[in-house]
């Protein structure tokens, strides 16, 4: 029989990382999109470059910063008592860093689809940025939040090189599914590695499912 920690604690790690990146990635998506900061390709570069750098790359880099034999983790430790080395709450920072991408791409990509207009005419109409955002533009691509919410929630669930070097396989605290798997394969405990990758499987696939079936739908309905 397997243990079941990990599957909670994967499931809380990324509810908690999916509510953290769409608080953050709506204003930024929005600065991005309608900001002309001359440097604003370099910022792009940086949200997007977790998809292309080995998860371990970057896993070691963020070891380095949280360690509190360095400035930043020693400021954090000494200041705010906070560790981030081999913790969930250095998990979730990292999670958040690593996952960054896959909220901000999707809401970006709606908010450069809709008409300039409509951002105009809300102007014009005395609107505030904060009321056109909300009322007029999210409203306007529900369909690219919820896949940025979707794919968030499943990549996170399914991430390794940098949770295992930021938090390592601490039973209840930093022991995710996917070091679940590896240490089973490791332990040449096949069976239950089977079971928590099937699981893992099962629901990604149908997370996936879910994004690309309301993606046709919302094509299919812009077409008629």
């Amino acid at each position: 029989m397997i243990n079941l920690d990990p599957l909670w604690l994967t499931a809380k790690l990324a509810l908690i990382t999916t509510v953290i990146l769409l608080v953050v990635s709506i204003p930024l998506s929005y600065w991005l999109c309608y900001s002309r900061f001359r440097l604003k390709a370099v910022v792009e570069a940086l949200i997007s470059l977790p998809l292309v750098l080995p998860p371990s790359v970057l896993g070691f880099y963020l070891l380095i910063a949280f360690s509190p034999e360095n400035a930043f983790g020693k400021f954090l430790s000494d200041y705010f008592d906070v560790r981030l080395v081999f913790t969930f709450q250095g998990l979730i920072v990292a999670s958040v860093l690593y996952s960054l991408p896959f909220m901000v791409n999707p809401i970006l990509s709606g908010l450069k689809n809709l008409p300039p207009a409509l951002q105009e005419a809300s102007f014009t109409l005395g609107k505030s940025r904060l009321t056109t955002l909300t009322k007029i533009l999210l409203p306007n691509i529900s369909a690219s939040l919820f896949t940025g919410i979707i794919m968030t929630f499943a990549h996170t669930l399914g991430e390794f090189g940098v949770v295992l070097m930021v938090g390592g396989s601490i039973p209840e605290e930093t022991k995710v599914v996917s070091i679940a798997i590896y240490e089973e394969v490791e332990s040449m405990n096949y069976d239950n590695a089977n079971i928590y990758a099937g699981i893992l499987f099962l629901f990604s696939f149908s997370i996936l499912l879910v994004v690309h079936l309301i993606n046709n739908k919302s094509q299919k309905t812009t077409l008629y």
